[in-house]
């Protein structure tokens, strides 16, 4: 037998030691580098919005709804960032994101478990018993010589950040929903307001007609018309009242609420969140690292990359140290003792020398991967542009309508006033005061849907813009 020359061993160990930091150094496969992204230097539609922006940096685009200058808004997306489930599970999808990177570095450092027995033999023959005890420790280490573990857990690490980027993500989709909720319970509430309004005018004219027809100053076609003009104006009522309802129940659910009980807070009208054109839009490549769905997208990329580092080391040999210390001793009392002390070493290798080209195939499929995730990258950042420009072409145009709607309003207004006047003194038939009615029920109805259709345009253009998630905790 021969034994371990611990002498030689210590002269050795630091040639040995050197000769393993530099095999473990090497990592096979690809090393991942950020692709270099020829992006537009500027929007097209950015000459509709100011030269110079009010708003301009990180801070303020991180929590954009501030600057619509709501404070129950606000309130409710500072609840929903808090309560909703989404948030929850997604929080919950980076904690095991974490834990899963925490595992694939576990594998990198030499296991050690501990063992121990006791047994009682009897032989028939003699009648007698023997007594067997054993305690010890084994330890195994696979040797990251062609770095297929460091490719690993990079690859966790890179998908513990895309992880943290989906819960971004999140964020960034909770808060634009919470407020285009809120934006069309406030239109609708708008619109009730302007129908209700009508309702009064329509009921005024329904008088006037009844009275004049009473004393034969007008026949009974104008009753009937004031009464379906007015009617027509009610039928619009139930729809706008369920419209409401369903959109207080779904601020309920991302709110983390039981549906039908969140009234109070919005019970009462409010204007709608005005939106405006002063806006930092900043240029198409600061996408790269606002849009956290790019952001994911470029790590789910680094981490494909890793896994073809992955597969090519199992083409490698594998090297694993192991190694026993333990006590063995036929009796309890002094098993503890350098007497009864076994220990040994063992090396071993293994080298997969025909796998039927699963190895060979496997790291195909793991480059086809890598080529999807590096498209799936570029096709985020084509999207996340067209949302933008889509966005700033579409609230330009909508303020322009609105200043028709507000125009054509306020003339309808007028007209209204005078159709029922003249129809009142006698100079003119109901027939002018039917349709300005109409008219002016009309284009109230359409300037309160083109001022929430405008902050809504503006908050879809804030969501493209990848605004919602930076000064937030739960994206740490």
């Amino acid at each position: 037998m021969k034994f371990l020359d611990f002498t030689m061993l210590n002269r050795r160990w630091p040639a040995i030691a050197i000769g393993i930091l530099f095999l473990t150094s090497c990592a096979v496969g690809p090393e991942y580098q950020k692709q270099d992204i020829d992006m537009p230097k500027t929007y097209h539609s950015r000459p509709a919005f100011p030269e110079d922006p009010t708003m301009d940096n990180h801070e303020d685009l991180a929590k954009w709804w501030i600057h619509l200058d709501d404070p129950i808004m606000v309130r409710l997306i500072d609840e929903a960032v808090t309560n909703n489930l989404d948030i929850k599970k997604a929080e919950s999808s980076l904690k095991e994101a974490r834990y899963r990177r925490q595992i694939s570095r576990a594998d990198l450092v030499p296991s050690i478990s501990m063992s121990g027995s006791a047994s009682k033999r009897y032989n028939g023959k003699t009648k007698d018993t023997q007594d067997s005890f054993q305690v010890g420790l084994d330890s195994g280490w696979e040797l990251d010589l062609f770095g297929g573990t460091r490719r690993k857990i990079e690859a966790s690490q890179a998908e513990y950040e895309a992880a943290r980027e989906d819960l971004r993500s999140v964020l960034v989709s909770l808060t634009a929903e919470v407020a285009i909720n809120y934006v069309q319970l406030r239109t609708y509430q708008r619109r009730l307001v302007s129908a209700e309004n009508n309702l009064q005018i329509q009921q005024q004219a329904l008088d006037l007609t009844q009275l004049k027809f009473k004393t034969g100053l007008a026949p009974g076609m104008d009753v009937d018309r004031a009464a379906y003009n007015l009617a027509s104006t009610r039928a619009q009522i139930p729809n706008l009242q369920s419209g409401l309802d369903e959109i207080k129940n779904r601020l309920a659910v991302l709110l983390g609420e039981w549906p039908g009980e969140f009234t109070d807070i919005l019970s009462a009208p409010a204007p709608i969140p005005a939106s405006e054109l002063e806006i930092g839009i900043g240029i198409p490549a600061d996408l790269l690292r606002r849009r956290p769905d790019i952001r994911r997208a470029e790590r789910v990329l680094a981490a494909q990359t890793a896994q073809i580092g992955a597969a090519k080391a199992e083409a490698y040999p594998s090297f694993n140290l192991q190694g026993s210390l333990g006590y063995e001793s036929l009796a309890l009392s002094g098993l503890i003792s350098p007497a009864n002390l076994a220990a040994g070493i063992l090396s071993g290798i293994s080298w997969p020398i025909f796998q039927g080209g699963a190895i060979r195939n496997n790291i195909k499929v793991q480059t086809a991967l890598q080529e999807q995730a590096l498209l799936d990258y570029e096709t985020a950042i084509y999207q996340a542009v067209e949302e933008v420009e889509n966005a700033l072409y579409a609230l330009a145009k909508e303020h322009e309508r609105m200043r028709h709607l507000e125009v054509a309003t306020k003339s309808a207004e007028e007209a209204a006033d005078v159709a029922l006047q003249q129809y009142e003194a006698g100079l003119s038939d109901f027939q002018n005061v039917l349709e300005t009615q109409r008219s002016l029920t009309n284009f109230q109805d359409q300037l309160a849907q083109s001022r929430g259709a405008a902050t809504l345009d503006l908050i879809a253009l804030y969501k493209a813009l990848g605004g919602g998630w930076t000064p937030i905790d739960h994206a740490g």
